[in-house]
């Protein structure tokens, strides 16, 4: 690399429209876990029971209002049939819906994709 590529202005990421506030990890999952309980036709208390935690928890948890623990979640995931896995694989779907790609702006307003002119680059969570 050479000195003068080193003190090209580099891109930074902006949104094509006004920036939309990302969901938080916590409300996903909670929302994963409650459409999954709910489709099962179960109660809260229910798969609390069966996860071996408070039924006001699981709801706080359901509610995106607490954040919990992998050990939690695994226990809520096994007490609804799935595995942690399938339960972070849904959140992250949805999660990657929500988030809109990213296009690159450099301060000199040439507008790139992260790859010069390759092609374009979406980040996603």
């Amino acid at each position: 690399m050479s000195i003068q590529e080193s003190r090209r202005p580099r891109p930074t990421p902006v949104r094509d429209s006004a920036p939309a506030q990302e969901p938080l990890w916590r409300h996903v999952v909670g929302g994963v876990l409650r459409r999954r309980r709910r489709a099962q036709g179960r109660t809260l208390q229910d798969v609390a029971d069966v996860a071996g935690i408070s039924m006001p928890y699981l709801s706080e948890i359901e509610r995106g209002r607490k954040e919990a623990s992998s050990e939690m979640l695994a226990a809520v995931a096994g007490a609804l049939g799935l595995g942690l896995v399938d339960v972070l694989a849904l959140a992250q779907g949805e999660l990657a819906q929500a988030v809109r790609p990213v296009r690159l702006v450099s301060t000199t307003g040439v507008t790139t994709s992260g790859q010069g002119s390759r092609g374009t680059v979406c980040l996603a969570a």
